[in-house]
C-alpha cells in the first residue's frame, strides 16, 4: 500500500510540473503577441458595442434621428425609453420658434416624464444611440446639459430640500449659455407661491438672456403669463380628460 502511495504521489507531482511547463509554455507564446491580442481585444469591444447599439434599437423600435449644432430639439412621438410600448408618445420642440418651453399641467399628468424624454432621447443621441422616436425626430448636440429634477410635492417635506435645489439651480445659471439644454422640474416650487413665482421668473430671465434652451415644468401660473409675455418662451401643457378627470399623458 505504501508503495502504491508513493507512487501515486509521484505521479501527480509529474502531472503538476507538467502542467506548469505547459503553461508556461503557452504564456511565453502569448506574451510575444501582446500588441496583436490587445488590438483584436479593442476591435471585438467595438464591434459588441456597435451589435449592443443595434439590438437596442430594434427592441426600442427606435431610428436615427438627424443631427444638428444649432440648438434645435424636434422630437416626434416619443418616448421614455425605459416606459416600453405602453409609453403615450409625445411631440416637442425647441430652438426654432423658442428657446425656452414651459409646461404646466395637473400633478401625476406626465410633466416630469417628458423633461426625463427629453434628457435621455437627448443624451441617446449624443452618444451614437438611435433613439424610440420617429425617423424625422432632430436632436442637437450640446456642450452641457443641466438637469434638476425634485419629486417632492409637498411644501411641507419640500422645504429641507428647497435650498439644495436653489443652489443647484444657481450653479446651473453660471455655467448655461447658448450651447446648453437646462431641464428644471417644478420650478419654483417648496416655498411660498408668490416668492418662488417671483424666483422662477427671473430664474427664466437670466436664461433667456443667457439663450439657452431649456424646458421647465411648473405650477405657477406666473410663469404661463410670462411665457405669453416674452418672445422666445412657449407654454405648453400635459392634458387631462375633462370627463374623467384623468390624465392622458399627452403634450
Amino acid at each position: 500500500v505504501v508503495e502504491h502511495n508513493n507512487k501515486i504521489r509521484s505521479m501527480q507531482m509529474e502531472e503538476k510540473r507538467e502542467l506548469e511547463r505547459i503553461i508556461r509554455k503557452l504564456s511565453d507564446a502569448v506574451a510575444a503577441l501582446t500588441d496583436e491580442l490587445a488590438t483584436n481585444q479593442n476591435i471585438l469591444g467595438i464591434i459588441d458595442l456597435i451589435f449592443a447599439r443595434a439590438r437596442l434599437a430594434y427592441r426600442t423600435n427606435s431610428y436615427r434621428p438627424e443631427i444638428n449644432t444649432r440648438g434645435i430639439v424636434e422630437i416626434n412621438r416619443g418616448k421614455h425609453p425605459l416606459l416600453g410600448e405602453e409609453a403615450v408618445p409625445i411631440n416637442i420642440e425647441i430652438g426654432k420658434r423658442f428657446d425656452i418651453l414651459v409646461i404646466t399641467g395637473p400633478n401625476t399628468g406626465g410633466k416630469t416624464v417628458v423633461l426625463k424624454t427629453v434628457g435621455l432621447l437627448t443624451v441617446m443621441a449624443m452618444s451614437g444611440l438611435f433613439i424610440p422616436a420617429r425617423e424625422n425626430s432632430c436632436i442637437s448636440i450640446f456642450d452641457s446639459i443641466y438637469v434638476d429634477i425634485g419629486d417632492e410635492q409637498s411644501i411641507e417635506q419640500s422645504l429641507s430640500t428647497f435650498s439644495s435645489h436653489m443652489n443647484n439651480i444657481i450653479n446651473i445659471l453660471k455655467r448655461a449659455d447658448e450651447r446648453s439644454l437646462v431641464l428644471l422640474d417644478e420650478l419654483g416650487a417648496g416655498t411660498d407661491p408668490v416668492e418662488g413665482a417671483a424666483l422662477a421668473r427671473v430664474v427664466l430671465e437670466e436664461l433667456r438672456s443667457q439663450k439657452a434652451k431649456a424646458v421647465v415644468t411648473t405650477h405657477q401660473s406666473e410663469l404661463k403669463n410670462y411665457a405669453y409675455q416674452n418672445e422666445r418662451v412657449e407654454n405648453a401643457c400635459v392634458e387631462f380628460d375633462p370627463v374623467s378627470l384623468r390624465p392622458t399623458y399627452k403634450l
